[in-house]
C-alpha cells in the first residue's frame, strides 16, 4: 500500500470552486481526509480545530487573505503550508515566504503538480523524524529536536516552521561547512523548487530574526556570492 494512502489530513482554502472540484476528489483518492474551505477565516478555524497535516491557502480570499491566515497559523503550528497564488507577482510569493508558507504553487496547475508537492513535503517530514536517523542535535545554548520538530534557545522553545528547522539541522550538524543556495533547496526540499534561490534567502532571514541574538556563542554568516555556513567561536 503507498506509504501516503494513510488518513493524512489535508486543508484545501480557495474561494474558488474549481479549484475543490479538480484538487478534492483528486486528493480523497489518494487516500487524504479533505478539509475545504472557501475564506480565510474558514481556513484559519479549521488550522486551529482539524490540525491538518499541511495546508494548500490562496493568497487572494474572502474575509482573511491567505497571507493573513499563514501568518496567524505560524502562531500556533508549524504544519506545513504551500500557497497557491493566481498573480505571478515575485513580491507575493517572496511575501509568503517571509511570513512561514513552506512551498509556493503558481495557478494555473495540474492537481499532478500539487499532489507531487504535497507528497514531497511529507515525505521529507517522515524522513527527518526516522528513528534510525539522529533525531536531536545540542550545540552550545542550541537544542534541535526534529522527532518532536522543535528548537529551543538557552532552553526556550522558539517556534519555528519545518523548512526553517530543516535548514537549520543541516547547517548546524556540517559546521563550517558552505552550502550554496542551490544546494540547500535540494536537500531541504527534496525537489526541484520551481521558484528561485532567494526562497533560502527569505527563510534564513527569518531563522536569524529568531535565533540569532546577541550574546550567542555561534552565527549563521553570509558567503557572499555562495551561501551560507554555521559558524561556532571553535570553528
Amino acid at each position: 500500500m503507498d506509504e501516503y494512502k494513510s488518513g493524512y489530513r489535508i486543508l484545501i482554502a480557495d474561494d474558488d470552486q474549481n479549484v475543490h472540484q479538480a484538487l478534492n476528489p483528486y486528493f480523497k483518492r489518494e487516500g487524504y481526509q479533505v478539509l475545504s474551505a472557501v475564506n480565510g477565516e474558514e481556513a484559519l478555524k479549521y488550522a486551529k480545530q482539524s490540525r491538518p497535516d499541511v495546508a494548500l491557502l490562496d493568497i487572494m480570499m474572502p474575509q482573511m487573505d491567505g497571507l493573513t491566515v499563514c501568518r496567524e497559523i505560524r502562531r500556533v503550528s508549524n504544519m506545513p503550508i504551500i500557497m497557491l497564488t493566481a498573480k505571478g507577482e515575485e513580491f507575493d510569493k517572496l511575501l509568503g515566504l517571509e511570513l512561514g508558507a513552506d512551498d509556493y504553487i503558481t495557478k494555473p496547475f495540474s492537481p499532478r503538480e500539487v499532489l507531487a508537492r504535497v507528497k514531497a513535503v511529507l515525505r521529507r517530514m517522515n524522513e527527518m523524524r526516522e528513528p534510525s536517523n539522529k533525531t536531536r542535535l545540542v550545540v552550545m545554548n542550541l537544542d534541535i529536536d526534529m522527532s518532536a520538530f522543535t528548537v529551543k534557545l538557552n532552553g526556550q522553545i522558539v517556534p519555528c516552521t519545518s523548512k526553517e528547522i530543516e535548514i537549520l539541522w543541516t547547517l548546524v550538524s556540517n559546521p563550517g561547512i558552505v552550502f550554496s543556495r542551490e544546494h540547500l533547496l535540494q536537500s531541504v526540499w527534496g525537489y526541484d523548487f520551481p521558484g528561485d534561490t532567494r526562497a533560502v534567502d527569505s527563510h534564513i532571514k527569518r531563522i536569524r530574526a529568531k535565533l540569532c541574538v546577541n550574546g550567542n556563542p555561534w552565527d549563521i554568516k553570509t558567503v557572499w556570492g555562495v551561501g551560507y555556513r554555521f559558524e561556532t567561536r571553535d570553528t
